[in-house]
């Protein structure tokens, strides 16, 4: 540049400031926005192929969902055989009935049974049902009746267990209470 004259010289240095002047406006003006609007459609394309990603996993986890719901449904059925079904009230005295000829006992049922919200658990989606009854029995055939109720009834708990030595020899009387489950209205 210094053998140029000064004239061209200073021509030259107009012409590339204009020349850079202008490159920088498209730059600033055409290609930045455009190169900011590719980069923002790179963003919401990935964001739209990780919902898809994420719709496809759910479509392809439907089939083990619906099966393993067929599974817990069948489970909780097979599970609420024992509940007390039908009438309550017979389904306790039968129960009960039924329960106690294998044991050497006298029961009697004392009260009439009840039927009310679970007390052991708030929002339970099941009722309850307690009747208070009240025997004598030998030590060892009152623990096997009560060991034997709950092993076979897992639904059902025998509750405020009060003891107490009979007059007549050997022998206990009791009072208890069963609480046992009611298996909701299948619709």
């Amino acid at each position: 540049m210094n053998r140029l004259p000064k004239e061209k010289r200073d021509k030259l240095i107009l012409v590339c400031m204009i020349t850079g002047i202008a490159l920088l406006v498209i730059y600033l003006l055409l290609i930045h926005p455009e190169y900011a609007s590719i980069q923002e459609a790179k963003a919401q394309t990935e964001t739209k192929r990780q919902k898809l990603e994420n719709m496809q996993d759910a479509i392809d986890k439907a089939a083990t969902t619906a099966a393993t719901l067929e599974d817990t449904v069948q489970l909780l059925s097979q599970s609420e055989k024992d509940m007390a079904t039908g009438d309550p009230n017979a389904w306790i005295y039968d129960t009960i009935r039924g329960f106690k000829s294998q044991y050497k006992m006298d029961i009697t049922i004392a009260s009439p049974t009840s039927i009310g919200e679970v007390d052991i658990m708030g929002k339970f989606p099941y009722r309850q049902l307690k009747v208070t009854i009240n025997g004598s029995a030998y030590y060892h055939d009152l623990g096997k009746f009560i060991a034997d109720f709950e092993n076979d009834y897992p639904h059902g708990r025998i509750c405020n267990l009060s003891i107490h030595p009979s007059g007549n020899g050997e022998k206990l009387t009791f009072t208890m209470d069963i609480v046992a489950l009611i298996k909701p209205n299948q619709s």
